[in-house]
């Protein structure tokens, strides 16, 4: 069994891997800046760290196997995450993706087209660049890990299908996971190594 910290821990996706990580017999250190409504269970510690703070985040995740971070990408650009994942001397990343980068056509990515609501737009125009700059990293074995345009609560159904770089849509014409899917698909790449220094995406 592995050592993992997940950074973002407390949020909507970051709670599920949480879950997920517990649930194969990992053990967790779990990361946010407020930590207190993480629930007290074996093989879990809680550590309050801001994800800014890159001496204070390279300190928290030394020793650990692996590094998955479930944060926003607007405020957080990819240098505060993989800095001190190579400063700790870290060698697996894994990332909660975006749909924003994928492609709904040849040459179309999703958040570009005209349709594309404009508030969601900062937040997927920073996950496109957080994912070029992880295609620039050597020194780290890191996946990236995309959800479908719909990212939602929902049952843990334990299926799934895996794509590349295309939004996968499902024989309704409708692409989407449920977060705990998704966190099903994200520890069987952890464990099964397949996509190292890949984005994927995962959908129904």
């Amino acid at each position: 069994m592995s050592t993992i910290a997940i950074i973002g821990a407390t949020g909507k996706v970051g709670s599920r891997l949480l879950d997920e990580t517990l649930r194969r017999g990992h053990t967790v250190t779990a990361l946010a800046r407020d930590t207190s409504g993480v629930e007290t269970r074996s093989g879990v510690t809680a550590r309050n760290v801001d994800a800014l703070d890159a001496d204070a985040l390279s300190s928290v995740i030394s020793g650990h196997d692996a590094v998955f971070s479930a944060m926003p990408f607007s405020g957080v650009p990819a240098e505060a995450i993989v800095e001190p994942v190579k400063r700790a001397d870290v060698r697996r990343l894994l990332v909660v993706g975006g749909a924003g980068s994928l492609y709904a056509a040849p040459g179309q990515r999703v958040l570009d087209a005209p349709d594309f609501p404009a508030d969601w737009k900062p937040e997927a125009t920073a996950g496109a660049m957080f994912l070029d700059a992880l295609r620039g990293q050597r020194d780290i074995d890191w996946t990236f890990i995309s959800p479908s345009a719909k990212f939602v609560p929902g049952a843990r159904t334990q299926r799934y299908r895996l794509g590349v770089d295309e939004l996968l849509v499902d024989s309704n014409g409708r692409s989407w996971i449920t977060f705990d899917d998704y966190a099903i698909a994200f520890l069987d790449e952890f464990e099964s190594h397949a996509h190292i220094k890949q984005r994927i995406t995962v959908g129904y």
